[in-house]
């Protein structure tokens, strides 16, 4: 019952902490609300059209430490659960499940949200390094071939998933159940941008 009480509290920390958006907040402080600009989404890629690099550094900077913080919260409440020889913290993993969520539909902003790509990010270097660097590797790389940030958003989930489920990273069921759901969340949240380039009408990051 404790570790239940804990799972929820896990679970309902991240998902405030992610519902603060750093965009939004940036943006007030530039005069604008992004939400009426550009893409009018509350993410990092409208902030830099919008405002330029020093805004969209301080959104970068939001984004990434929400998803840390989330996860040392989650943590911190310390419930461990195993499936074979392998142990993750399920706490953790909700806690940062619950800051992506927060972020893409924040409650304090009627649930208009930006991408998650950044928190998401910090998240999965939270829980595994390793397979967070090869995922912002092909991010990394599918951008700077293409220049479209939402194809290189999924293809890094879809790989996410992929290499969740490969057993020399030693991870759970609860894990493998978190990179699928998060997958689905940015498949969900890019739906938009993904009838938008297979028509090639998708907007381009400009370097």
């Amino acid at each position: 019952m404790i570790d239940l009480i804990k799972l929820i509290a896990a679970l309902g920390a991240g998902y405030l902490l992610g519902s603060i958006s750093t965009a939004v907040l940036v943006g007030k402080a530039y005069g604008k609300d992004i939400r009426e600009y550009g893409s009018k989404s509350a993410g990092l890629t409208n902030t830099l059209r919008v405002l330029g690099k020093p805004a969209a550094l301080l959104v970068l900077v939001g984004d990434i430490l929400k998803g840390i913080v989330a996860c040392l919260v989650g943590l911190y409440l310390g419930v461990y659960a195993g499936s074979g020889v392998t142990v993750d913290s399920v706490s953790m993993l909700l806690a940062g499940a619950g800051a992506i969520v927060g972020h893409n539909w924040p409650v304090f902003i009627g649930f208009r949200g930006g991408k998650g790509v950044l928190t998401a990010a910090a998240v999965l270097f939270m829980l595994d390094p390793i397979i967070a660097l090869s995922c912002l590797g092909s991010f990394v790389l599918i951008v700077a071939a293409t220049r479209y940030v939402s194809l290189g958003s999924i293809c890094a989930a879809l790989l996410f998933t992929v290499l969740s489920f490969i057993p020399m990273f030693g991870h759970t069921i609860y894990f493998q159940i978190f990179a699928l759901a998060m997958a689905f969340i940015v498949v969900a949240k890019h739906r938009a941008n993904i009838g938008r380039l297979l028509s090639g009408t998708e907007n381009k990051l400009s370097f």
